[in-house]
């Protein structure tokens, strides 16, 4: 059994794209537990010697990140598809009471990472996401959001992003099914309310 004293985290990874947010957000409501936003805590986990591909990242120009490369390339290199600064959310839910569930939530949660600290797998979810259904989630982002638009091409850029967030969605899901975790599809098909029941009764909510 682990020994992180984790065990009142709930894990909500996946691609990216795939409504995370929204999702433990209702749960969290729900079912009175409080949301740890990894995407939130990026910020406050800075950098340093332990995170080369961030540091590396930082010294780019938004066109040599997000279009000059390949998205394999862009895939292999973004720190947190690679796991930098992990330890960081480890240490962030450590400090928590263990007094109030805690729903943990971001694409920063990959199965590798996480299913060394789950007492029982119920803990820990994963969504993917079809093609489809993740080019609707960033046309439809907040204007502020959509990065790529600050690139000299942001329609070339945009589907850079899509072609490595698809490897990325394929990545998290295999490396999920080979640990035997539990991956969900998101693909619009579904209401909400019946992606917050399926999470809620997986997690023993």
């Amino acid at each position: 059994m682990p020994e992180a004293g984790l065990a009142h985290v709930r894990w909500l990874g996946g691609a990216t794209g795939a409504g995370k947010t929204t999702l433990a957000s209702q749960v969290a409501a729900e079912f009175g537990l409080h949301v740890y936003s990894t995407d939130a805590a990026i910020t406050a986990h800075g950098s340093g010697p332990d995170a080369p591909l961030l540091a590396a990242l930082r010294e780019m120009s938004m066109d040599e990140r997000w279009l000059d490369r390949g998205a394999q390339t862009m895939l292999e290199t973004f720190p947190w598809f690679a796991g930098e600064r992990f330890e960081h959310i480890v240490r962030d839910l450590q400090a928590r009471s263990p007094a109030r569930r805690t729903l943990a939530e971001g694409f920063r949660l990959l199965p590798r990472l996480v299913q060394p600290l789950l007492d029982e797998r119920w803990q820990a979810l994963w969504l993917t996401t079809t093609p489809e259904f993740r080019r609707r989630a960033f046309e439809h982002r907040a204007e502020s959001s959509q990065f790529w638009r600050r690139t000299s091409d942001p329609a070339a850029s945009l589907e850079l992003l899509l072609e490595r967030d698809a490897l990325f969605a394929d990545q998290v899901t295999r490396e999920a099914e080979e640990l035997g975790l539990k991956v969900v599809l998101v693909d619009g098909s579904r209401p909400e309310a019946a992606l917050v029941a399926e999470v809620a009764e997986w997690f023993r909510l």
